[in-house]
């Protein structure tokens, strides 16, 4: 049975109080979010396993700091959607702004649309799926999980990467600091298979039409002849 909030008529924070609410969320997992009319923070911070549906676009930082849940957004999301998620599953049906799954740690975000500048920044375990295309810096300073993109992505992909692994169909702008093509094996078409099985893709997807891109690992430590690339 869904329970049904109506964000225009009770506010965003009695919607969050009521999203974070255990003794509600326990009788009542599934939820629909009415009239999020492009707020920010709407179903932040969730630490159960709900299920939430936005009916709209959402602002900044939409199911931030995500445990557990699963969010399924019917519109557009504004910067950070997913934000810091530790895991779960936060589903934008439509395009992303800035930093979408930044500084994430876990679970799995789904994009349909297209994400702007700097998605998966410093991401640290999430695995992200773009259905379209990336704008530029995306994957900066990315240092674990896997970022999918069906599309193509800007330019300086990957910069000062650590240990993610970036996977794109599309062409590449360019490659930032420490980012290199990298071969594509195995165990990695493995995973990008079970990423795009996860995203509700099909296996018509061909996981050999992807490329893969790592960290060249020639920044880990300072050395004064790499200076520039810093």
């Amino acid at each position: 049975m869904m329970r049904v909030l109506n964000l225009a008529e009770i506010g965003k924070r009695e919607v969050n109080a009521r999203l974070h609410d255990r003794d509600a969320g326990s009788a009542d997992p599934h939820w629909r979010v009415e009239n999020p009319q492009g707020q920010h923070s709407i179903a932040a911070g969730l630490d159960a396993p709900l299920v939430v549906e936005i009916a709209g676009h959402a602002g900044y930082y939409c199911a931030g700091m995500n445990q557990h849940a699963t969010v399924i957004l019917e519109g557009n999301a504004g910067v950070g959607v997913a934000e810091n998620m530790m895991s779960g599953k936060v589903h934008v049906k439509g395009d992303a702004s800035q930093s979408a799954g930044a500084t994430a740690h876990g679970g799995l975000l789904v994009i349909d649309g297209d994400a702007s500048a700097r998605c998966g920044i410093s991401m640290k375990g999430i695995d992200i799926v773009v259905k379209g295309s990336i704008g530029a810096m995306s994957a900066f300073m990315a240092q674990s999980g896997n970022l999918v993109v069906l599309g193509d992505a800007g330019e300086a992909l990957g910069d000062s990467i650590y240990e993610a692994r970036v996977y794109v169909r599309g062409t590449v702008a360019s490659l930032g600091a420490d980012c290199i093509e990298k071969p594509m094996e195995s165990p990695h078409r493995d995973v990008l298979r079970g990423l795009l099985d996860a995203a509700g893709l099909g296996a018509e997807i061909d996981v050999a039409a992807f490329r893969r891109y790592g960290s060249a690992r020639s920044l880990y430590n300072f050395h004064v002849d790499n200076a520039a690339a810093y």
